[in-house]
């Protein structure tokens, strides 16, 4: 399949449209902090594990706005990659689907001066899921109103198996 033959083009955020510029060890420490001071031992977990752990000690909103606040900062400090050039050359609907928050790729998007070319966001927070479980995928196609094959562009294996999950054909970054 090429980019051609599809119906929409769905690209991860960091590390393939942007480089957001976050401190990820300084942003683990400050959730950390936050559900220690809601009663969560969190001293052993990674950043998504917190996530984790902040759904079931119901303090996700709170974690969210530590984890977006730094993704946003990041974003108006990123650099903009090679495949970035690639988004306003579509003839199809163009989306974005990340791990990160929505709030924060729609920052990036308007730094590079690509938000006029994106037709749907879907961030961390936006569905109830993230990657690789493909709900995030699946709903950004839904938003695009895709009517048929789709490409996901992403730089991990977790976009890889996320588009495996959705039944989306894949490219490495």
């Amino acid at each position: 399949m090429t980019r051609d033959d599809v119906s929409a083009v769905v690209y991860d955020f960091d590390g393939t449209l942007v480089d957001l510029v976050v401190d990820w060890n300084a942003v683990a420490e400050e959730v950390a902090d936050v559900l220690a001071t809601g009663g969560v031992d969190a001293s052993d977990a990674d950043l998504w594990r917190m996530l984790d752990l902040a759904d079931e000690a119901d303090l996700r909103p709170t974690v969210e706005d530590v984890i977006s606040a730094h993704e946003c900062d990041g974003a108006r400090q990123s650099t903009r990659l090679r495949h970035a050039d690639l988004v306003a050359d579509h003839d199809v609907p163009v989306g974005v689907c990340s791990l990160n928050a929505e709030a924060a790729c729609r920052v990036g998007l308007e730094v590079h001066d690509l938000a006029g070319h994106v037709d749907a966001v879907v961030g961390r927070d936006s569905v109830a899921t993230r990657k690789p479980d493909p709900e995030p995928l699946i709903a950004t196609l839904r938003r695009l109103d895709a009517d048929g094959d789709a490409l996901f562009v992403g730089d991990s294996r977790r976009d890889e198996l996320t588009a495996e999950r959705a039944g989306v054909a894949f490219e490495w970054v």
